[in-house]
């Protein structure tokens, strides 16, 4: 019989929560940088390499990976057997080690949980709470699996009640390219199958917290049917040439998960959850002899990648960058960006619509102006800013003409695409939108010279914000004529790869 002290479980949930904010899992850093060495898209072998010496700084830096910092998951066994040393119930045991962890403050943490979501949306300030999963089980430990998920790749949930002859692959390879880059591929897919629909999304969701090893069922075969559909939802998701980023290449996925349960002769719920380039999760068990606390990876096992641009790299300068200076600009070109640029995420954009429909004066000139799609994480010691990599675009979409045609702004940097609307207005004001790496949240931030709160302070990370930056790398994703690298580059690899195996 083990006696778990409630400390004890606390300081673990809080070490396991500081150590995947800034240290991947070594399987998915080997993952990545195999397909990095296989990549034969130029754009995308780019913004994998980005990812990788983002991940070196970080676990040499001790900062997160990923401005994101994620919404807590929590899976807990408990062993039947367990007796607790505790005053706190183990969902408020839990609570406070994740409040530890995200206000620690050697390396504070993105709070991005909103209490009330439905009406005033209020921040919690500490990421509580974190979604429990609690079982019962044989035994006396207890043992725990935590992961911090980014709302980028979270919004790309999908959900699906097949008829039970519908074939779950045509749907995988049918919803995928619906879900955009905003999840930040490559990464992980994970597949619940069965149960009901709650069920299955938790499947799904529990099914990431494995460990990469599609090579090792490669080798070996399949032994089952979920596995069976592992290695074919695989091959058909990589064959759609949708690559790093969206960009177009070779490596669209890294693993597939699969867990199924029984379920209802008439249905077939589905459920599948991508991770993206920051995948954080972490496991312990208690047995009573103290806290667990996970073990840092060798810098050994983090590849020795450089980046550099090109030479027809164009650099460009912010503060006099022109109408006419964009209009040349190239579909997927790379940038090096020096200059100030305002930032302004969700609900910004949402403040500066409502003002503009009233008639009233905005706090910030955004003519001729770049704004860049971006929380930060709180700076912590001498830095200006904390990771500050991009935000999903497209939640900006329903913004951006009225934000182009009302208030002369000219470009636009984020991650991922652009929907068709968005594309149009880019068009139609010979604007310009440029993405920037997900996944690359502290490497971008050591551009950033200088940040300052130019309105709505009481956003905290939503704040509009002036950054001064010293060559940020950015792609130019849609050009003033309207083209998109995320259209045009996925539909060109595709071609590519059905060649390549004809």
């Amino acid at each position: 019989m083990s006696v778990i002290r409630q400390d004890d479980l606390i300081d673990s949930v809080a070490d396991a929560l500081q150590f995947i904010s800034y240290y991947h899992p070594v399987d998915f850093i080997q993952a990545v940088h195999e397909a990095w060495q296989r990549e034969e898209s130029q754009a995308a072998k780019d913004a994998m390499a980005q990812i990788l010496i983002n991940s070196r700084m970080c676990a040499e830096g001790r900062r997160p990976l990923c401005q994101d910092t994620g919404i807590v998951t929590v899976f807990v066994e408990v062993g039947m057997d367990v007796q607790w040393d505790a005053e706190l119930s183990l969902e408020d045991m839990i609570n406070e080690g994740v409040r530890r962890a995200y206000n620690h403050p050697d390396n504070k943490l993105r709070a991005s949980i909103l209490a009330d979501p439905a009406g005033a949306r209020t921040n919690t300030k500490d990421n509580t709470p974190a979604v429990i999963h609690t079982s019962i089980v044989p035994g006396d430990k207890v043992d725990i699996q935590v992961a911090a998920k980014g709302g980028g790749s979270e919004n790309k949930t999908k959900m699906v009640m097949l008829n039970p002859s519908d074939s779950i692959v045509d749907w995988v390879v049918k919803t995928v390219p619906t879900m955009g880059a905003g999840w930040c591929p490559p990464g992980m897919l994970g597949i619940g199958i069965g149960g009901t629909a709650e069920k299955a999304a938790v499947l799904a969701k529990q099914s990431l917290m494995d460990p990469i090893d599609i090579h090792e069922l490669q080798a070996r075969g399949p032994q089952n049917r979920a596995e069976e559909l592992r290695l074919e939802i695989f091959e058909a998701v990589n064959n759609l040439g949708i690559g790093a980023q969206g960009l177009g290449g070779l490596t669209t996925v890294l693993d597939i998960k699969v867990l199924d349960y029984p379920t209802h002769a008439a249905s077939l719920p589905i459920c599948m959850i991508p991770n993206c380039a920051a995948t954080r999760h972490a496991h312990f068990v208690l047995d009573g002899s103290g806290p667990a606390l996970q073990t840092p990876p060798s810098l050994d096992e983090y590849p020795d990648i450089a980046w550099e641009t090109g030479a027809g790299t164009r650099k460009v300068n912010l503060d006099t960058v022109t109408a006419e200076d964009v209009q040349s600009w190239q579909p997927g070109e790379t940038l090096l960006l020096s200059g100030k640029m305002l930032t302004g995420r969700d609900a910004a954009h949402k403040k500066m619509t409502d003002m503009l429909a009233k008639g009233e004066q905005l706090p910030v000139d955004l003519q001729g102006r770049f704004i860049y799609y971006v929380g930060p994480v709180d700076p912590v010691g001498d830095e200006v800013v904390g990771p500050a990599g991009p935000t999903t675009s497209t939640r900006m979409d329903k913004f951006t003409r009225t934000m182009l045609e009302e208030t002369g702004l000219l470009g636009m940097i984020g991650k991922a695409e652009r929907g068709q609307a968005a594309i149009d207005a880019i068009k139609d004001n010979q604007a310009v939108y440029l993405m920037a790496v997900g996944g690359a949240a502290y490497l971008v931030s050591k551009a950033i010279k200088n940040a300052e709160v130019l309105a709505f302070p009481e956003l905290g990370m939503e704040a509009i914000y002036e950054f001064d930056v010293q060559d940020m790398p950015v792609t130019v994703a849609v050009n003033s004529g309207g083209t998109s690298v995320h259209q045009t580059g996925p539909a060109q690899w595709q071609e590519i790869i059905a060649s390549q195996k004809a």
